[in-house]
């Protein structure tokens, strides 16, 4: 399937990309009242981008003014480096210090797709908890809730239309993925994403989500987040290393969700936290990746 641009609302859009797995993300696009122009995120590949930015000049001529970047994945950020040297990018601190240490990373880690040219672009302009933008009359408020999926993550709410762009707070048909973040965190972020009240959410994966389905899938994700933890909690205290217990586990209701290898890597963050180690000191992201491909049963690929 191909990407599809969505309109929420009027002069709000989502472009979804099917189906949604490693290196395939959703992103946005915010018109204001005065014509400027917000992206919500960029993509992966060069090729992606470019079909992105093609998208988007079909519901506006204008540059993008602004471009959010939700964290510091690649799938968020690597198309950053193809908008004008004139648009802002806009991201929580600590994102830009995560793009900046990672860089290219995540090209390699995957192989498969043909990412075309990249370029590394952090945010220049950073915050710490909450910060407004105004399109003419239109309110786009970003708001960091915590570490969750990672350090830095920040989701883009829009008031007024009841619109949110979760980043990868919300997968939608695959498990998250906590390893850069918090497992304990992210129930957190779960909680305050459900206390905005969205009518439509997008997820940084996975189909748009309107009405009751937004509460139906946070469930599952906190239903989720709660086996982690008593998984972590047992294996920790019994002394086995994260393999081991997800191997000993045995298929549970998450078993068939999208990604089921990044159980482990969750597991791997959740030990970290209960050696009571700072959010700050990063995993050793070598080691879990080989655990995860183990579980995986061989490389793990994208189709980006």
């Amino acid at each position: 399937m191909k990407p599809e641009l969505v309109e929420i609302v009027p002069g709000v859009h989502a472009y979804v990309q099917p189906d949604g797995s490693w290196m395939i993300n959703n992103t946005g696009v915010v018109q204001g009242s005065d014509d400027s122009l917000l992206l919500v995120d960029t993509t992966s590949t060069e090729a992606r981008n470019r079909a992105l930015l093609a998208s988007v000049a079909t519901v506006s001529a204008l540059e993008p003014r602004y471009v959010v970047n939700t964290h510091h994945h690649g799938d968020h950020t690597y198309g950053n480096w193809l908008l004008p040297e004139s648009t802002t990018v806009i991201g929580h601190a600590a994102c830009r210090e995560e793009v900046l240490n990672a860089g290219l990373i995540a090209s390699h880690v995957f192989p498969g797709p043909d990412y075309g040219h990249l370029e590394v672009r952090p945010p220049s302009l950073t915050f710490t908890r909450s910060l407004t933008v105004h399109l003419g009359t239109r309110t786009v408020e970003l708001h960091h809730p915590g570490a969750g999926h990672t350090r830095g993550d920040t989701v883009v709410w829009l008031p007024e239309e009841k619109v949110l762009y979760a980043g990868d707070l919300v997968f939608a048909g695959g498990q998250p993925f906590l390893a850069e973040g918090s497992v304990s965190g992210y129930s957190r972020s779960l909680a305050f994403v459900r206390s905005l009240g969205a009518s439509v959410l997008v997820p940084g994966h996975g189909p748009l989500l309107r009405g009751d389905e937004i509460n139906g899938v946070l469930d599952d994700l906190d239903e989720y987040t709660t086996y982690v933890l008593e998984l972590a909690e047992a294996g920790h205290k019994a002394g086995k290393a994260p393999l081991e217990v997800v191997e000993q586990a045995g298929v549970s209701r998450f078993s068939a969700w999208r990604e089921s290898e990044r159980l482990v890597g969750n597991l791997h963050r959740a030990y970290h936290e209960l050696d009571g180690k700072p959010l700050a000191e990063r995993l050793d992201v070598a080691g879990v990746w080989k655990d995860m491909m183990e579980l995986h049963g061989g490389p793990i690929r994208c189709h980006a």
